[in-house]
């Protein structure tokens, strides 16, 4: 029997992986499984696709699932969510989260990459206000849809990472006045300060 290994998340780690393990094992059974509509696409493309650094928007994306399938014989299911695991039995329940519907899969290998949630904190009266998170392609095309509509001026941005400093840097090139917002001493906080402070000094 062929070897079977399944992927939960398909944007970069999980694409990735599944690439990688199909060029290390030509037989083995690879299924990628992924919630939202699209995968493996570049997150930190996403600002310079709001910034109009990116012009088209298939440029942020690698591959399809169609591709994936065609290049590297690998099944991708985009619209399942993953929502339990039975470590003994070998098997993950999965949710067809167009239909509803209910499925089990069996596993030799399981690999998760299912990638992170947004920290939303809490601040008052944040629900009436024109929020947004930037996680995935859904939420991008959202922020794109308010910023050609509603023609904000102003902008704050919270957390000062690789994501909201490429934001900070984009929004500022279409004119908006930046406020960047960081609960840590410094922002970029995987570079040494003194790489951190000349980030903070422009």
């Amino acid at each position: 029997m062929k070897k079977r290994v399944l992927v939960v998340g398909g944007v970069a780690g999980g694409a990735t992986t599944a690439a990688q393990l199909r060029r290390m094992d030509n037989d083995c059974e690879i299924i990628v499984f992924e919630k939202d509509e699209y995968i493996s696409f570049g997150n930190c493309g996403m600002p310079y696709y709001l910034g109009e650094v990116i012009q088209e928007r298939d440029h942020l994306f690698a591959a399809t699932p169609q591709s994936m399938k065609e290049k590297l014989n690998i099944n991708v299911r985009t619209f399942n969510e993953v929502l339990s695991i039975d470590r003994k039995q070998k098997s993950i329940t999965v949710k067809d989260v167009r239909s509803n519907k209910e499925y089990q899969e069996h596993y030799d290998t399981l690999v998760l990459a299912p990638g992170a949630a947004p920290f939303i904190p809490p601040i008052e009266g944040l629900e009436q206000s024109n929020y947004f998170v930037l996680r995935n392609i859904e939420d991008m095309d959202t922020i794109k849809q308010f910023l050609e509509k509603e023609k904000p001026s102003t902008c704050s941005i919270i957390g000062g990472g690789f994501i909201g400093v490429e934001m900070a840097e984009n929004l500022a090139g279409l004119g908006l006045n930046i406020n960047l917002v960081e609960a840590s001493p410094h922002l970029m906080g995987v570079l040494d300060e003194d790489m951190s402070e000349m980030i903070e000094e422009n």
